[in-house]
């Protein structure tokens, strides 16, 4: 069995992570679910994990779920990170730029250099292609960077004008990062449902929340405040699938 928890990470939340697998492995073995001992981390814990018929539990992206993932997993339930503005469950992303950046508005920065993590991510390209076009503006992908930390960092050495982060690692890396001081916030996309728990092992998927949902309350409130958790909701498959699938980056041209 696999089971990984690599979307929010980072090295001072290894630990806090570690803490929170180690109750759910053990209130998952206590009904009779097998569990791996530790987490799978690397590259191994993303699609290597999401796809395999082994998955116990992973926790993925909505738009890796609703474009790919939806008919072989199931969700579990959707952790809850007390976005300002977002029921919970949900989330948005911040659109950063350069502290030192003139340019104010959505409409200034229609045809800056737009750096994403990768094609397939609601907050990094989905969120902030719907938020350009809802304002009839066309924004173009000009570098893919392999993650949010990298795309904020690509606008602070100047290789791209401004990035979409999603706001619980914007608020963990202005907590985490210094250079986060050199960059600033000028919009915020819409909130739609946040990073779900999933599993291949269907009708395991209750008892799996029930673990999960202990597992984050009975976390110190230092391992929460480290990992930004307040618990676990229940969001509709739908709610994720409602979603529009945004055009592939490629489409665009540029440099990527």
């Amino acid at each position: 069995m696999i089971a990984s928890l690599g979307m929010y990470d980072l090295p001072p939340m290894v630990a806090a992570n570690d803490a929170l697998w180690s109750l759910v492995r053990d209130g998952a073995r206590a009904q009779g679910i097998a569990a791996p001992d530790a987490l799978t981390r690397g590259d191994a814990a993303y699609w290597p994990a999401w796809a395999s018929p082994d998955l116990l539990l992973s926790q993925t992206c909505g738009l890796p779920f609703r474009a790919e993932l939806h008919p072989h997993v199931t969700l579990i339930g959707t952790p809850d990170y007390g976005v300002k503005g977002c029921p919970p469950g949900y989330y948005r992303s911040v659109l950063i730029a350069r502290a030192d950046d003139s340019r104010a508005t959505e409409a200034d920065f229609a045809t800056a250099r737009l750096a994403i993590n990768e094609a397939l991510s609601q907050s990094g390209w989905a969120a902030v292609y719907q938020h350009f076009h809802d304002l009839g503006l066309v924004v173009a992908p000009s570098l893919e960077t392999g993650g949010h930390r990298a795309s904020a960092l690509a606008v602070v050495e100047g290789l791209a004008d401004v990035a979409a982060i999603d706001a619980v690692t914007w608020s963990l890396l202005t907590r985490h990062e210094n250079f986060t001081r050199r960059l600033r916030v000028f919009g915020q996309t819409a909130p739609t449902p946040g990073l779900p728990v999933i599993t291949a092992q269907g009708a395991q998927a209750d008892v799996l929340f029930d673990c999960v949902a202990g597992a984050i309350r009975a976390l110190t409130a230092d391992q929460r405040h480290t990992l930004g958790l307040r618990g676990l909701v229940r969001i509709p498959a739908n709610a994720y699938l409602a979603l529009p699938i945004p055009p592939a980056p490629a489409q665009f041209g540029g440099t990527m």
